[in-house]
């Protein structure tokens, strides 16, 4: 596998690190794959993801997003998206697509969203999606009871706290309670993944984990206003094939239920190529759970069913 970095400049002057990798320059790549990674992580931690489908012949792309990783450059810009907040941050994105069309225009291209990516993911192909082959939400979710109460609440501190103050109540209420169902003596994001080791390096990993600031909260709830209005869920083509899956016991879709919420709505609008899955017992991160090399050979198998 070759890998290699580079950085683009956003439309708002920020530099987006990017990860790359790609099959040995004597096997032509069948198609790319751009992976869009989770709030308080970062696309490293997709290493093992981009060599399975390297292997497989695809070529990969992960972003640092704003407020992420090498792009946050520094823990104390961790957690900030920035002046235009969540429309700013998927515009990025966008801006890294762009980029990657210039270096392979004829190939197929497939997003792939985890957690907060996949709510990327959904905005994107709203907007964006009849330029994609494919898209994969990992993790996601169709509704969320609480993002009228984290609008408020966020909005009112906002009036005391600058937009990058660390979200110390939200992430009391929003956050922290992720954990409640399962044994956190080894780690209080036991919630990832029943492999333990998986917590113990995020954990033991400053840029994964840190607090989110009170302005991501507010920018999180609306893009959730923007992303549901059924006239925006309404523009996703009908012929995009759309590959959804979740561990059944993650908790930020209440154990899949407001995945499949998604998938009812996808559906109601005749998008004709649904695939899903539920793998039972698995928790919020299913590249890496102790079931990790069939859920990858999963996605190998569904991106090689839908090459044109």
């Amino acid at each position: 596998m070759q890998s290699s970095t580079f950085t683009i400049q956003d439309q708002a002057g920020i530099d987006i690190f990017v990860y790359k990798w790609m099959p040995e320059s004597s096997i032509k790549p069948k198609a790319i794959v751009h992976i869009l990674h989770g709030m308080a992580e970062h696309a490293a931690r997709y290493t093992h993801v981009a060599q399975a489908l390297v292997d497989a012949g695809y070529v990969v792309y992960a972003d640092d997003h704003r407020g992420h990783g090498k792009t946050a450059k520094d823990l104390k810009n961790a957690g900030y998206l920035g002046k235009d907040g969540g429309e700013g941050a998927l515009e990025s994105v966008k801006k890294v697509s762009e980029h990657i069309r210039t270096e392979f225009p004829d190939l197929p291209f497939f997003l792939l969203g985890h957690s907060w990516g996949s709510y990327l993911a959904q905005e994107y192909i709203e907007q964006w999606g009849s330029s994609l082959t494919g898209v994969i939400l990992s993790g996601t979710t169709g509704t969320q009871p609480m993002k009228d109460i984290l609008m408020l609440l966020g909005k009112l501190i906002l009036v005391f706290k600058k937009p990058e103050s660390p979200a110390k109540l939200i992430d009391k209420l929003a956050i922290a309670p992720l954990g409640k169902t399962f044994d956190t003596t080894v780690s209080k994001n036991a919630w990832l993944s029943r492999d333990l080791e998986v917590a113990k390096v995020y954990d033991a990993d400053p840029f994964c984990g840190f607090m989110m600031s009170n302005s991501y909260f507010v920018e999180m709830a609306k893009a959730m206003k923007r992303m549901w209005n059924p006239k925006n869920e309404a523009k996703i083509p009908k012929n995009l094939p759309v590959l959804f899956f979740t561990g059944g016991d993650d908790p930020t879709n209440e154990f899949g239920k407001t995945m499949q919420d998604l998938i009812d709505r996808y559906q109601k609008l005749d998008i004709k190529d649904i695939t899903s899955k539920v793998y039972e017992g698995g928790r919020h991160e299913m590249f890496n759970e102790t079931n990790k090399a069939e859920v990858i050979q999963d996605v190998v198998d569904w991106l090689d069913a839908h090459l044109p």
